[in-house]
């Protein structure tokens, strides 16, 4: 995240200077990691990358945290009815790999930033919604609950003074590994050709890019993939440290 957010200041080079006399050159002097086909530093486009891929994934699943979560909601107070037909739903979507859904929605949409997003952000909200619809369950029968609906307090105002902050923290939780399936599926969706576009650095890209050259210069892949795998490495330890002190606050 400090990369995403101060990789422009720390780059030593234009990411997108074309350098064709230097093109494919080996690590070292100055270009710490080499360069690619067309002579851009990879150091610098990996640095500028991490704003794309790690902010792309930010948002994306944000937005896949407050869809899942208002749904959640919905069922699990809106009455048997309303939450037979939200999992339904829920369970329509779960059916088929997010990867491939979201491969086929921004197939359909057209390769670009904002089909990414939404391809992304429609596949990646029903973990969410099964969390917040459970423990929303769970909740209607606290006294505390009780005693707030019996004193007339909206549906609205239960959602925000009494459910929410209870589902934060298995929300936190949830996030941490969605926010590195969205490194997974922006990579990946770039890596097809249906994410960030040319010349914008973004890892997936640049493993395209690289993909030619893998005989060759090999080490132009192995960058932008050890980022990938050392942010989602990191973010699913975060998750796991968040569950394991959740869980033991839960037995004290």
């Amino acid at each position: 995240m400090v990369l995403a957010v101060f990789g422009p200041w720390l780059a030593p080079h234009d990411p997108s200077a074309i350098n064709i006399p230097q093109r494919l050159s080996a690590p070292g002097g100055a270009w710490l990691l080499g360069t690619d086909a067309l002579g851009r530093d990879i150091l610098s486009r990996l640095l500028h990358g991490a704003r794309w891929s790690l902010g792309l994934a930010f948002l994306v699943s944000v937005i896949g945290l407050c869809i899942g979560t208002v749904v959640g909601l919905l069922a699990a107070l809106g009455g048997k009815t309303l939450d037979w037909l939200v999992m339904r739903i829920t369970d329509t979507f779960l059916a088929f790999p997010e990867l491939l859904a979201a491969v086929v929605i921004a197939g359909l949409m057209g390769a670009g930033t904002t089909s990414l997003i939404f391809a992304l952000s429609v596949t990646g909200w029903m973990r969410y919604c099964r969390v917040a619809r459970g423990i929303g369950l769970t909740l209607q029968s606290r006294g505390y609950v009780i005693q707030a609906r019996l004193a007339g307090l909206s549906p609205l105002a239960l959602a925000r003074w009494h459910y929410l902050p209870a589902l934060l923290p298995s929300l936190a939780v949830v996030w941490t590994g969605m926010f590195a399936r969205a490194i997974l599926g922006i990579s990946a969706l770039g890596f097809l050709g249906f994410g960030v576009q040319p010349p914008l650095p973004e890892w997936g890209t640049m493993l395209l890019d690289a993909r030619i050259h893998l005989r060759s210069t090999p080490l132009q892949m192995v960058w932008p993939g050890l980022a990938v795998v050392a942010c989602v490495l990191a973010i699913n330890l975060v998750g796991d440290m968040l569950r394991d002190a959740l869980a033991q606050e839960e037995r004290s």
